[in-house]
């Protein structure tokens, strides 16, 4: 796989077009069914519980059924994402030269991968207060490499259900996907790493509470 950075230089893909399709995606990324379906029903999802504009929280404030449906949207954007612009970008590059030189790079569609994620921790229309981008980050994983996106979300379940700490499932599958990344290719490490640091960062409050042993459990009831 060509080098993230290394891969965006190539000007196989007009920058311009690149850009746009940046602009879109993160924009894309805006669209956050939990602070939408919740504003449906008359609360604001960032001042209820952990104050998070994603699956976890909206599981615990407005029920598992919607917690299932945010996740679900979550992810598909990130699929969206990363995958509608490497559509773009290939009809492009088939039409230049440089493809039958093995100088097209999937980096351009990993950048508008970035981009969905980070527009979905960071919505301007929602004054920049989202996720942590678990679920975006997903479904753009899940486009990339899906097999290796299955056994991280897999991770995640399995260690949510004998620990119940979300948290704590969501950095043992960083973990893994930097072993996927740098051990078996299955994703650029550069670009990985650039992804996982925001999830890390996100998460930086969970992490304090974690190693103080302040963080709350997932409850596998109904809503509380």
């Amino acid at each position: 796989m060509t080098n993230f950075i290394t891969g965006l230089g190539l000007q196989v893909i007009p920058w311009y077009v690149i850009l746009i399709c940046a602009v879109c995606v993160y924009f894309l990324g805006n669209v956050n069914p939990a602070i939408i379906i919740g504003r449906a029903k008359g609360v604001d999802i960032r001042t209820q519980g952990s104050g998070n504009a994603g699956t976890t929280n909206a599981m615990r404030s407005l029920g598992k059924k919607t917690g299932a449906i945010v996740f679900v949207i979550d992810a598909a954007k990130g699929w969206a994402g990363y995958y509608v612009p490497m559509l773009i970008f290939m009809q492009i590059g088939l039409r230049n030269e440089e493809i039958l030189h093995g100088m097209v790079s999937d980096a351009p569609a990993l950048l508008c991968g970035l981009c969905v994620v980070v527009g979905h921790m960071y919505p301007a229309v929602f004054g920049f207060r989202g996720g942590k981008g678990v679920a975006t980050a997903f479904g753009v994983l899940l486009a990339a490499s899906w097999l290796h996106a299955l056994i991280l979300i897999a991770i995640v379940i399995v260690v949510t259900l004998i620990c119940r700490y979300v948290s704590l499932s969501v950095m043992i599958a960083v973990a893994a996907c930097l072993v996927f990344a740098f051990a078996f290719g299955a994703y650029d490490p550069l670009w990985a790493i650039i992804l996982l640091a925001l999830i890390v960062w996100k998460h930086r409050e969970n992490i304090k509470r974690l190693v103080k042993g302040q963080e709350n459990k997932l409850s596998l009831g109904g809503k509380k």
